[in-house]
C-alpha cells in the first residue's frame, strides 16, 4: 500500500538532505519519481541542502494542481512511483489534499518534507494538514542546536539583526518592496533557538552583544 509520509523538523535539521537521499535510494532500485518544492533557497525549480546538494525539481506554486499533474503525466504514458515534496509548509492545504488523493487513488507513495511552525511559533498550514492526514509522521532525529547548546526547537527570523514576531509568513531573501525604502534593503536571516530563548528573544547576536557590556564591581562606592 503507498503511503504519504511527513519528515518534518526545524531548519538545519536535515530535511531536504533527507529528501535528496529518499530520491537516491528509490532511483538506485529503479523507481521513477518526480521531485517538487517551494522558495527553495537556492532558487526557483531546485531543491538544496545546506550541504551543498542539489537537485532539479518543480516548483510548487499557490495555483498548482498535483492531481492534475500526475494524472495527465500517467495518461501520456509517463510513470511514477513516487513523489518528493520538499518545503512543504509552503504548500496550500488543498495541495496537500491532492497529494492524500494521489496516494489513495493512483497507488503512489509521497514522501513529504517540512518545517512544522514558522517564526511566529504557529503552525504553518500545509504542515497542519500534512499532521491531519499524512499515514506516517516522523520527526528528524538530527538535532538542531540553539546557540546555548540545547536543542532548537524554534525558528527565528532576524531583520537587520533584530529578532520579529510579526511579518508576512514567507520571506525567503530581502523583504518586499525594497524600492520605496531608502538607503540598503533590510537583511533578513533565520537562526533556530531553544523555546527558552526565542521566548526571550534572545538571538546568539544579541546573546554576545549582552556578553560584552561590563558588568559592574560586586562592591559600593
Amino acid at each position: 500500500m503507498a503511503e504519504l509520509t511527513f519528515y518534518c523538523g526545524t531548519m538545519d535539521a536535515g530535511k531536504s538532505t533527507l529528501a535528496l537521499q529518499t530520491n537516491h535510494n528509490h532511483a538506485a532500485r529503479g523507481r521513477v519519481g518526480r521531485i517538487f518544492t517551494s522558495h527553495d533557497r537556492a532558487g526557483p525549480a531546485t531543491l538544496s541542502s545546506r550541504l551543498g546538494l542539489r537537485h532539479d525539481a518543480l516548483e510548487v506554486s499557490p495555483g498548482f494542481d498535483f492531481w492534475a499533474y500526475v494524472v495527465d503525466s500517467l495518461t501520456h504514458g509517463a510513470r511514477i512511483d513516487y513523489l518528493i515534496c520538499d518545503e512543504c509548509q509552503f504548500y496550500e492545504p488543498t495541495q496537500v489534499e491532492q497529494l492524500a488523493k494521489v496516494v489513495d487513488e493512483l497507488q503512489i507513495d509521497v514522501f513529504c518534507f517540512g518545517i512544522l511552525t514558522d517564526f511566529r511559533t504557529r503552525l504553518f498550514p500545509g504542515s497542519a494538514r500534512l499532521v491531519e492526514l499524512a499515514d506516517r509522521m516522523q520527526v528528524l532525529q538530527v538535532e538542531a542546536l540553539c546557540w546555548c547548546g540545547n536543542r532548537a526547537t524554534h525558528n527565528a527570523r532576524t531583520v537587520d539583526g533584530e529578532m520579529v514576531t510579526e511579518g508576512d509568513v514567507i520571506v525567503v531573501g530581502d523583504v518586499d518592496d525594497q524600492a520605496a525604502q531608502e538607503g540598503p534593503p533590510p537583511e533578513v536571516a533565520y537562526e533556530v533557538l531553544c523555546r527558552q530563548h526565542h521566548r526571550r528573544r534572545l538571538t546568539s547576536a544579541r546573546a554576545q552583544a549582552i556578553s560584552r557590556i561590563a558588568e559592574p564591581l560586586p562592591f559600593g562606592s
